[in-house]
């Protein structure tokens, strides 16, 4: 069993109120091996194996099923306290739950009762770990349209095959399975798009490029030729424009938005050590630092709060479709990741000038480099500017999103 960390007090900050208590020990033994790992998964740009594998042995991949599958049904706003936990550690792990998590969520609320989705709760229960393709090569990055098609085998009934162009597959190497975005079938419009299970272990996947990035080097987005050959028992039974609105991108972004918040609190932990220090060889005057920390800190609560709220508020109305394929839903969903994306980077970089020269050094404990080229991907992945085009347009349909 691995020695559980003491909580920080700006852990205690971000998670107060939280719903988390029952995977608290379970979080905190994922993080400390997370974070034992975290500079070689960067500095190495490959998959926290380690964190992947404890998240498996302490139930946290499969945290979400539901009591009536046989798991756990945590809430988004417990998975949201994990993801924090777990992204503060190493914003790798983070992100890996957290997109695992976006993922799994679709399968008991929109999978149906096939075969084949059955059987994928059941590897989800016992520690899978399920990787993503919705983007494609030559749509611009938009997850809502697909070229590749799902094609029904003309030689075995019910057999069928896809092949995706994926510019983006994070983690697959580390996958049980991958779910796949492809048009309903070759006569299908690029919007009519249904999600497919394939399993790792029978689809062939051709690298095509490599993921040397700035920061979140752990996730290892390579891009991908996806061939894979499975059944029709292994398709969602809900559309992907209704999973997507009801499940994917309001889950996703609270998640991803938890991430960043947990990059943010460890930077933040790290300004507060480094004013402590001053205070130490300034006693009976104010440390210069400590309005600055006071500052940020002011800055991180409000991000927490956002993202609390977040997932308060797609728990609240989780079974409510209506609700979540609102245009005030969707707007709501976009200014979480919106907003977290830019605070993360503003609250990093606060405390890397509270800390100095320690900060800016590449490494040591009180480096804050990785926290800040990982901070930065939040804004390029799934492109804010995007995401305001689209806002652009629903604003006009829309009431409030409070």
């Amino acid at each position: 069993m691995t020695t559980l960390q003491p909580e920080s007090p700006t852990r205690s900050v971000v998670a107060a109120g939280s719903t988390a208590d029952r995977f608290a020990e379970r979080t905190a033994a994922v993080a400390a091996v997370a974070a034992q790992f975290a500079d070689e998964v960067d500095r190495d740009a490959r998959p926290p194996r380690e964190a992947i594998a404890a998240m498996r042995e302490y139930g946290l991949l499969a945290a979400a099923v539901p009591v009536e599958h046989g798991g756990e049904g945590a809430s988004v706003s417990e998975l949201s306290a994990i993801a924090t936990e777990l992204g503060g550690a190493c914003a790798a792990t983070g992100m890996v739950f957290a997109m695992h998590q976006g993922q799994v969520m679709a399968l008991w609320r929109h999978g149906g009762d096939a075969a084949g989705v059955r059987v994928m709760i059941d590897q989800v229960l016992g520690g899978a770990l399920v990787a993503s393709s919705t983007t494609e090569k030559g749509v611009g990055g938009d997850a809502r349209r697909s070229t590749c098609a799902i094609e029904a085998s003309t030689e075995v009934p019910g057999r069928i095959r896809l092949r995706k162009d994926a510019p983006v597959i994070s983690y697959a190497t580390e996958s049980t399975a991958v779910f796949v975005t492809a048009r309903r079938d070759p006569d299908a419009p690029a919007s009519d798009q249904r999600l497919v299970i394939c399993d790792t272990a029978r689809t062939v996947l051709s690298q095509t490029s490599t993921w040397d990035t700035l920061g979140l080097r752990g996730t290892c987005s390579n891009g991908w030729i996806l061939d894979a050959e499975t059944t029709l028992d292994h398709v969602f039974r809900d559309d992907y424009a209704t999973i997507s609105a009801q499940t994917v991108l309001p889950v996703s972004h609270v998640l991803w938005a938890s991430v960043w918040l947990g990059i943010a609190a460890s930077a933040a932990e790290r300004a507060r050590s480094a004013v402590r220090k001053q205070a130490r060889a300034s006693i009976g005057t104010t440390p210069p630092g400590a309005l600055r920390l006071a500052e940020l800190l002011v800055d991180l609560q409000c991000l927490a709060d956002g993202v609390r709220h977040a997932a308060e508020r797609f728990d609240a109305v989780a079974d409510d479709p209506e609700t979540l394929e609102s245009s005030a839903s969707a707007l709501a969903a976009n200014a979480l990741k919106i907003g977290a994306s830019q605070k993360v980077t503003d609250i990093v970089t606060a405390a890397l000038r509270i800390v100095g020269i320690a900060g800016y050094a590449a490494s040591g404990p009180m480096s804050i480099a990785r926290h800040l080229r990982d901070a930065h991907g939040a804004a390029v992945m799934v492109s804010n500017d995007r995401l305001l085009q689209n806002d652009a347009g629903l604003a006009l349909m829309s009431g409030a999103i409070l």
